[in-house]
Order: C-alpha cells, then structure tokens, then sequence
C-alpha cells in the first residue's frame, strides 16, 4: 500500500503538489476561527466530574452565574502621593469603576484582516470594587472577562481595558497596577516578544543553514520548510475539525505544540527522504529522477510509516488519561501526525519527482561518490570499539538518570516572575493576604431542598478561620434562591504555590468535612484546590498511560523489525534514555536552581515525545543496519555501513527537532518543557541511535534479529550498484 500511494505520487506529482497547496492555504487560513470553537479555556473543566473542585465548579456555574470561561484581573488603586485613601478617594474609585463597567471593550483587529478569520472578543467586562487595604494605602477592584488568557484576541481587550483605565485613574490623581492570571500571562508575553521572535527566526535559520551545509542547495534547504507549512496547515485544520465532530475540546495551548511537533517531524521525514534519494542517485546515475524518486519513497516510507504510527500509538494511549488535558492532546497529536504521515508519503515524494536532480542545485556532488569523511570514519570506529562506546553511553546516560533522586512534581505558577503583574500582587500581598485576589471559595448547596440560612453556617465559617494558613474568611454569600451558598477564603500562601495545594486539599477540606451542617454538602473549588486534585489525576495517569504506550510501541516495533529481541533492546534504550533526560531535568531547575520541582507535565510530555520521537532514529538506524546485513560479509561491517549512511540524516535531523523545541523557550512558563525536550532529542539522536543501538548491533551481529535473522545475499556488481563497502574489522 506504501509503494502504491508513492507510486501514485511521483506519477502525478504536480496534481498532488497543487492539491496539497490549495488545502494548506484554505484550512490554515480556517484554522484560527475553527479553533477558536474548540478550545477550552479553564483548567479546571478538565478534571474529571468525580473530583470536588470539579463539583465546586459546577455549583459556581448552575448556582452563581459564574461564567466557565471568566478570568478576572485585579486592579489595585492608589493615590499617587502614596498617602491613605480618603473618604472621597473611594466614592471617586466607585464611581471611576462603574464609568469603566458601562463600556463595552473592542477587540483591536489588524488591518486588511478578514473579520471571519478569527473570532471577535469585544465584551463588556463586570467592574466591581473589592476590598480595601486595612491600611487604606489601596483599593481592589474586580475586573472580569470571558475568555482564555492565552487567547491573543482576549488578550488585546485586555490591553485595551489596562490602557483606559490607567489613563482614567491618572486623570483623577490615582496610579493603579494590574495582576491576575491574565495580566502576568500578557505581561510575560510582553516583555518575551522580542525573545520569542528572534527564537522563531533562529530556529528557521537553524533547519535553513543546516541544509544548505549538508546540501550545498538553496531548494533543499528550503524546500522542507515549505512543505511542512503546507503540510501542517492542513493538520491544524484537520485536528479542529475532528474536535468539533467529536465534541472534543482541546487545551489553548495545543495548537502551538502542534505546530512546533508537526515542524520537528516533517522536517525530519522529508530529510530522511533526501539523504537517501541522494544516496541512489549517486549510485545509479542513468536512472530517471522519477523512478529513483519513486524507489526511493517505497523504501523509506516503510520506516516512516513505521515511526510516524509509533508516535500516533503513544499520544492515542492518552484518549484512556481521566485528566481532559491529557485526554484532549493525545488523538489532537494523533491526528496531526497522521496528516504529516500522508504529506511525507504523497507531497514529499511529489516534490522529489518534481524537481528530480535539480534539488540538489547549484552542488555538484551528484557526480561522484564522496570520500568516507567523518561518518564513514566513525562507523568503522563502532565496529571496531563497540563495547568502549556501549560502556561510555549507558555510563553517561546512568550519570543523568541519577539526577532524578528525590524529584518532586511542581503543578504551580507561582514565584516572582519579575512583571509588572508579579509585582502589583507582591505590593497586595504586603498588606493582605496572598490569596485575596484568588481565593479559595467553599460551596454549600442544600440537600433536602431547603433554603439555607447564613446563620447556619457560621460554625463552618469559624472552623476555617482557624485553619492555620486561612488568612481571612469573607462573609457568607447566597445565591437568588438560598439554595446555595459561598465562604471565600484568603490564603497567607500564594494560590499557585504548593503551600495553598496543601492547605486547600488537607485542613481546609477537612474542616469542611467536619464541620458541614446535616442535610448540606460542601465542596473546595478555588485555583489550589484544582491543582491539588490536578495532582491527583496526573498520578493516577501516568501509571496507566506509561505501560500501555510501552506496549503498544514495542508491537509496533515486532512487528517492523521482526524480531524478538531487537524491540526489547530498543525499548530498554529509550526507557535509560528518558530516565536520563527526567534526571538531567530534575537536577538543573530542582537542585541546582532551587526550583519547587519539575513541571507535573513533564514526566508525561518526555516519555511521549523522547521515547516515541526518539524512537524514530532508533527505527531508521535499525531498519538500515538490517538491510546492510543482508549484504555479504562480517555483521560489525554491515553496521559500519549502515551508521556511514544514517549519521548525516540522523544528526542532521536530530539537531532540526532539538532546535524546534527549543524554540518554545520564549513562551512563558515552559523552560522547563523546552530544556528537556531539546536534551532528550539530542540525547536519543546521538547517543542512542548513532552509539547505543549501533553497539549492541555490532555486538550481538546477526543475533539482534532473533529469531528471524537476516540472511546474506549475494549482490551482484555492476557498473550501476556498487558493492558493499568492506570495513576491516578486528
């Protein structure tokens, strides 16, 4: 089936490349307005009904009007002279906020742009003052709008509302200063920008300079990127698509991984491509550039295929995660990846036909067979030093995994992120308590069908004010029908900090559960109380995600490679592998820059990304070691052979993906997530696949392909398919 849809590719290259265009240009240009309708924006919606802030989410929503998607931004007020807030400072803050909550906020749109393309959040947003400081050196107004804060066009009524209520305080003598989950998400976008832009274009210029130097062509440096632009276009479309058949909502942020996932892939798919049809048009010069295209797209495309499936089976694992953060990325990446599979076995091949030798223009190294350089070099050293280079790779990756000893998971944000928002909470912190401007909040509703009564409650109330870590406890709140009710706390400790997780899933909690009165149910909802049960969720995750993902790659691997024990070495190289990219992790940001722990995603995103991308060099340099030994001579030759072959793709390649996610170290919050990823793929590029895996093939010789092991066959010699290299061996 492979060898057909190439097939069918080179010979219609031009219908496949037009078609292929027309699709990437329509749907990327859809895509903003068809994700715009299935991204979620709330965290907390993604935890599973069963879990109490979930329940706490539902009361605020069907009891309190609480919009699903609000995030509210805090407003601090202050005279400019630093002196306390009168009496008419306050009527004039009033006044000043119920002007603001009068008009509605446009969203600012680029010019020339189609007002289809992306929706429209323009709003009115709900302005209420808050607290007042028991100093009177500030008051807190609420600001609430609809919306996800990392939706650029919710973030542009945000910069609106921020410059016309500055502007409107400063004219009646008050300075303000704005935090919340929005306001730190815009300002660290805003103090990045320049960051970000400059590592988009690096990360560009990387994969560009990287061909040109391997190539020595301008078309194919920049032919991979064109195509997986196209190719990507499509999948984005594709996946928003499958999400709003399915009712699926996706994470805001997926579509940006998508997008840096899609760019590492295509462009290593295409590169494989070209290095080997390269190879063959070296060694059968005579032969029309299309059939060569479509020999060489047969061949290769079964190792894509093959590492591209690896991928879908491990992110598909994550459809069975109760965590619908996890649920939602997997069958997105799936379904993203699976385009890319058929742009790499229909366009790709298409452009190789197309363009035949003339993509490698202006080089001349067609015309004749290079000398071994530092690849054929290096192959004959792993033949000759396997077990020194066995050694010295499990010695390294062993030093790295080491570093996971004591690793703590981190579900917070908090910390000083040194933005304005940062600063504007620290200044309200100083003179209340840290979780003023996001409280925990408990929800009382009546079970018997009764009203409820705030005197009912107040013994709950009293219980959490004297919860060691309950700064202060606000007044109870019941809703239009009395059938339900509210107790927000304050927290001394941030609300994104473990400290608040802590506090909000054990003594907080448990003084609800003691204190509840009969015939009533309480639940904790609040930005701590989510991630504490966040917590939970991931752990239940990962030990069900992990061994069925491991299942399923290692299927995939038997049944690639047909063999017993070469998946079961593969495996156990990609598990040190991700063990040392989690140590190597857990040592720089948790015991080296004192950081509270790793990210709580990070175990999950590099078992996925390093072992099923990782895997795809392993499938490249082991299907390539197979074929050379099914030529004549020593096994230790064959694999020489086959890592002079694959070390140009595989480290090229490898340092294209490493380079991409790098790049998403200009997006706040992910350091942490771009270290690793880019240290895992170079980890699983050149240690695994280019030393590891190359040395136990050298080492276990035919032996690695128990108990189907690959037969040597006579090849012929002639003038058009040169004879196997012989590397002496000792």
């Amino acid at each position: 089936m492979i060898r057909a849809l190439t097939g069918f590719s080179t010979r219609h290259a031009w219908k496949v490349i037009a078609l292929w265009a027309v699709l990437g240009l329509v749907l990327a240009g859809l895509s903003p307005m068809l994700l715009g309708r299935v991204t979620q924006a709330q965290t907390g919606d993604f935890l599973p009904k069963s879990y109490d802030s979930a329940a706490a989410l539902r009361i605020a929503e069907e009891q309190f009007g609480v919009k699903p998607d609000a995030t509210t931004v805090t407003v601090l007020v202050a005279r400019n002279d630093g002196k306390a807030l009168t009496d008419a400072d306050q009527r004039r803050i009033e006044a000043e906020a119920a002007e603001l909550g009068k008009h509605r906020v446009v969203m600012p749109r680029k010019e020339d742009e189609p007002a289809f393309l992306t929706p429209d959040r323009s709003q009115t947003p709900r302005v209420a003052p808050a607290m007042t400081a028991p100093d009177r050196s500030f008051e807190l107004v609420s600001v609430e709008l609809t919306g996800s804060a990392v939706d650029e066009g919710v973030q542009e009524v945000y910069r609106t509302f921020r410059d016309s209520a500055r502007a409107q305080f400063a004219d009646a003598g008050m300075r303000t200063g704005f935090t919340g989950g929005l306001a730190e998400t815009v300002d660290s976008t805003d103090d990045n920008r320049t960051a970000a832009l400059v590592g988009s274009s690096l990360t560009i210029g990387l994969i560009v300079l990287l061909n040109v130097l391997v190539f020595r062509s301008v078309l194919a440096a920049v032919l991979p990127l064109l195509a997986v632009t196209f190719i990507s276009g499509v999948a984005t479309g594709a996946v928003a698509g499958a999400a709003e058949l399915t009712g699926l909502k996706l994470d805001v942020s997926t579509p940006s991984l998508i997008s840096v996932v899609l760019l590492g892939i295509g462009v290593d798919y295409l590169l494989f491509l070209l290095f080997r049809f390269r190879e063959h048009l070296r060694a059968r010069p005579e032969q029309p550039a299309r059939e060569a295209a479509a020999e060489v797209s047969g061949r290769v495309g079964t190792a894509i295929t093959s590492a591209a499936l690896t991928i879908v089976a491990a992110f598909a694992t994550l459809g069975v995660a109760t965590f619908g953060q996890f649920r939602s990325l997997g069958p997105a990446i799936a379904v993203a990846v699976l385009v890319m599979l058929l742009g790499s076995l229909t366009l790709m091949p298409a452009l190789l036909a197309a363009c035949g030798r003339k993509i490698f223009w202006p080089s001349r190294s067609l015309r004749r067979e290079p000398r071994g350089g530092v690849a054929a070099r290096y192959g004959a050293f792993v033949a000759r030093r396997p077990l020194v280079l066995l050694l010295g790779s499990v010695a390294l990756l062993g030093a790295l995994a080491a570093g996971m000893t004591g690793v703590r998971m981190d579900y917070g944000q908090g910390g000083d992120s040194g933005t304005a928002a940062a600063a504007t909470a620290a200044e309200i912190s100083r003179a209340l308590p840290a979780g003023v401007s996001d409280p925990t909040t408990v929800y009382v509703t009546a079970k018997d069908g009764g009203t409820l009564d705030p005197a009912r409650l107040d013994g709950l109330s009293r219980a959490l004010a004297e919860v060691e870590g309950v700064g202060q406890v606000a007044g109870t709140v019941l809703n239009q029908d009395h059938r339900a009710a509210r107790i927000d706390l304050f927290l001394t400790a941030d609300p994104q900090s473990a400290r608040a997780r802590e506090l909000a899933s054990g003594p907080v909690r448990a003084a609800v559960a003691a204190h509840t009165p009969a015939g009533t149910s309480a639940h904790v909802g609040g930005t701590a109380a989510i991630f504490a049960d966040i917590s939970a969720a991931v752990d239940h995750d990962l030990r069900i995600v992990f061994p069925v993902a491991a299942v399923l790659i290692a299927l995939i691997l038997l049944l690639l490679l047909r063999s017993l024990l070469a998946p079961v070495v593969l495996m156990l190289a990609v598990g040190l592998g991700f063990a040392a990219t989690l140590g190597a992790a857990t040592l720089l940001f948790q015991h080296v820059l004192d950081e509270p722990g790793v990210n709580f995603t990070l175990p999950l995103v590099l078992f996925l990304f390093v072992v099923a991308l990782g895997t795809d060099y392993n499938i490249l340099i082991t299907d390539r070691i197979r074929e050379e030994m099914h030529h004549p001579g020593p096994a230790r030759a064959a694999v020489a052979r086959a890592v002079r072959h694959t070390t140009p793709a595989i480290a090229t390649a490898g340092l294209v993906l490493a380079g991409s996610f790098a790049s998403l170290a200009t997006t706040p919050g992910s350091e942490q997530i771009a270290f690793s990823l880019t240290l895992g793929i170079l980890l699983s590029a050149v240690v695994l696949s280019l030393a590891l895996v190359p040395a136990l093939a050298a080492l276990l010789g035919r032996a690695l392909w128990w108990p189907l092991r690959p037969t040597p066959t006579p090849l012929p010699t002639t003038a058009h398919t040169p004879a196997p290299t012989r590397v002496p061996v000792p």
